[in-house]
């Protein structure tokens, strides 16, 4: 068992006693982590070293989540990094509050409150599961009431067709996040929102386009004047930077900007702050009580030593439903490889091919074949 505390005392329990493990394959795993250099690769990526080598980029999505004011000493570039990350949290924040009091209204002067975030992949499956999950919490469903979150991802005409259906344009924010404004299932789906609200507000007599464009949809990118070029205010573009990679980004303006509009940004940064708090766990505590490093040794043992293929991830929580939806993405997309980092063929298989559902309705699901098929590793979350 490993556990953990945050800093408002709530506890965080890996039971691991279930696991086809023993304590001398424990011990042997975390001598493998030892022998490849884990520890020193961790640091490597906490200090801003370029770990990514295939295109030469620092991973520093754990920066995104630090407090103003953090010794972020361990990265020689830590102080310009968190000047940045602040200052586009700064703008987020000033933007999500003047949108939720009013203060920024649509082109007919009526308050902004169905927002619609197009994006694909980590642009959509972080963000949605964290709404997903909100939505249960007290605080958070209280700052939400009276507004819409809508994610639109497929290009299929009836996704966008259910997405918008029931709202105003008048009344309605699109938020487009494409890093390149490029991503061709994004803008087509852009494209058709932008038509959509343009027709709608051309119906109740306003003919400016880029009037209705600039009040009506902003942009998370980096490509500043693609978006500017689609019709968005320059001061409506929230950026972010290359060493955030997409899977992991819902913790950068890509999630906090549709998510402090939907449930304020007082709701985002405290997320936020947790997320720092177990970044804080995984880079500072020793290997044989860190919950990430566990269950990372755990997948390798169950995938790569007894070859089973799958995980099954079953949170016994409903407003947890796209967890798994989003983990497939985060570890799939991460560890689905065909060659190491040096370019060489892998002499084994690697990476589990997660799935899940929330446990009580898996119970009826697929289940059966867990208790009775074959041995599918399973992560239960349950809460007390």
């Amino acid at each position: 068992v490993a556990s953990h505390k945050t800093e408002s005392g709530a506890k965080i329990i890996l039971d691991y006693s279930r696991q086809q493990v023993t304590g001398e394959t424990m011990e042997l795993l975390f001598d493998l982590a030892d022998k490849v250099g884990f520890t020193a690769r961790r640091d490597k990526m906490r200090s801003g070293e370029k770990i990514n080598s295939t295109e030469g980029r620092s991973v520093l999505h754990h920066a995104l989540r630090m407090p103003k004011g953090y010794n972020y000493s361990s990265n020689p570039e830590g102080k310009e990094v968190l000047k940045d990350v602040h200052a586009v949290r700064d703008q987020i924040e000033t933007f999500t509050n003047k949108v939720r009091s009013g203060e920024i209204l649509g082109c007919t002067g009526k308050q902004l409150k169905n927002f619609v975030c197009i994006g694909i992949g980590g642009s959509q499956l972080g963000p949605e599961f964290v709404s997903e999950s909100l939505r249960a919490d007290a605080a958070a469903a209280k700052a939400s009431e009276g507004r819409n979150l809508r994610f639109l991802a497929n290009v299929d005409p009836v996704d966008f067709e259910l997405c918008t259906r029931d709202l105003d344009p008048e009344e309605t924010l699109i938020v487009v996040i494409s890093k390149t404004f490029t991503t061709a299932e994004t803008m087509l789906n852009a494209r058709t929102a932008r038509k959509w609200i343009v027709d709608g507000l051309n119906a109740k007599g306003v003919t400016d386009t880029s009037e209705i464009t600039s009040k009506h949809i902003i942009a998370v990118s980096t490509a500043t004047e693609k978006c500017v070029a689609f019709g968005i205010d320059k001061s409506n573009i929230f950026g972010f930077w290359n060493w955030v990679g997409g899977r992991f980004s819902v913790c950068s303006a890509v999630g906090v900007v549709p998510l402090s509009l939907q449930y304020s940004y007082d709701v985002m940064s405290n997320f936020l702050d947790g997320a720092h708090n177990i970044d804080e766990h995984f880079f500072t505590a020793p290997l044989r009580e860190n919950i990430p490093v566990i269950l990372g040794l755990l997948g390798v043992w169950n995938s790569t030593f007894l070859e089973y293929e799958t995980r099954a991830l079953l949170p016994y929580s409903q407003a947890m439903k796209r967890f798994p939806a989003h983990i497939q993405q985060v570890d799939m997309e991460s560890n689905g490889k065909r060659v190491d980092i040096e370019g060489n063929p892998l002499p084994f298989q690697a990476g589990e091919i997660n799935f899940g559902e929330p446990g009580t309705n898996g119970q009826h699901s697929f289940y059966q074949l867990m208790h009775q098929g074959r041995v599918v590793p399973a992560d239960f979350i349950g809460f007390m």
